[in-house]
């Protein structure tokens, strides 16, 4: 199983009810995208499924297993099978893209080779393959405050690539890449997804992206799903109720910012 959700809700320690009541279910190999106005609940919805967040209430089960009723070491061994690409990738400066890489492995790993994998790349061809893949082969051991912002999403996507997990999940992954890059990772995300049968999740403001990629659309807003449909079903009309809200009630197209 991918995952399941049962009238999950959450709720911030600020009391903003970020979710509510929301249910949902994906198999294996299935690939899903996310949209909805700004503060919908998309990240959160996505942090939850990584485990970063715990629910405020309802059910959750991850890859099988419940992940807050596992001990310590079953749930990081857990968090390993997961992949997160964030918007803007945490990513310390001064490290270097191919050690940024290498983590991708860490929970994999044994303790030892994770703490010689920040000192030496353990692994050097797996790391530059990825990269290849995404158009950033010469960037292997540059320094990561030297890359711009869509250089650095290509490195967060390198890294959960190189990771292989069986649920990946991705929050605005191409929101600073070019229309070519976007569709570049986009295509490779869901072509790692279906090469392992793991389940993608992606959280997208690009709707033209989101409708050209992905079979299985999901419509958020105000922490609740509106509507859940084959991407073919999704018709202007359902666009607009989704994003009343937004100022002149239409969805943002692909970003055409330079990487």
């Amino acid at each position: 199983m991918g995952f399941f959700l049962q009238k999950l809700s959450f709720r911030h320690s600020n009391g903003l009810q970020a979710l509510s009541e929301v249910s949902l279910a994906a198999s294996p190999g299935e690939c899903i995208a996310i949209i909805g106005p700004s503060g919908s609940g998309k990240t959160t919805l996505l942090n939850i499924l990584a485990t970063a967040l715990k629910p405020s209430s309802g059910t959750i089960e991850t890859l099988g297993s419940k992940p807050w009723a596992l001990p310590k070491a079953a749930l990081k061994n857990l968090r390993s099978k997961i992949g997160l690409v964030h918007q803007a990738p945490p990513i310390p400066p001064r490290q270097r893209v191919i050690t940024a890489i290498l983590a991708g492995r860490v929970g994999q790993w044994p303790l030892w080779k994770s703490i010689l994998s920040l000192i030496y790349p353990v692994d050097i061809r797996g790391p530059q393959s990825c990269l290849e893949n995404l158009d950033l082969a010469d960037k292997l051991f540059d320094r990561c405050d030297c890359l711009s912002g869509g250089q650095l999403q290509r490195v967060g996507v390198a890294r959960v690539l190189y990771q292989k997990p069986q649920l990946i999940l991705a929050d605005e992954p191409v929101s600073a890449m070019d229309p070519v890059l976007s569709d570049l990772t986009i295509s490779l995300l869901i072509q790692e997804a279906r090469k392992h049968n793991a389940t993608l999740v992606a959280s997208l403001h690009a709707v033209d992206i989101a409708l050209r990629w992905f079979p299985r659309i999901i419509g958020v807003r105000d922490g609740q799903i509106i509507f859940d449909l084959p991407s073919q079903e999704v018709s202007q009309d359902i666009l607009n109720a989704l994003y009343a809200s937004e100022l002149g009630g239409l969805p943002k197209q692909s970003n055409g910012a330079i990487s």
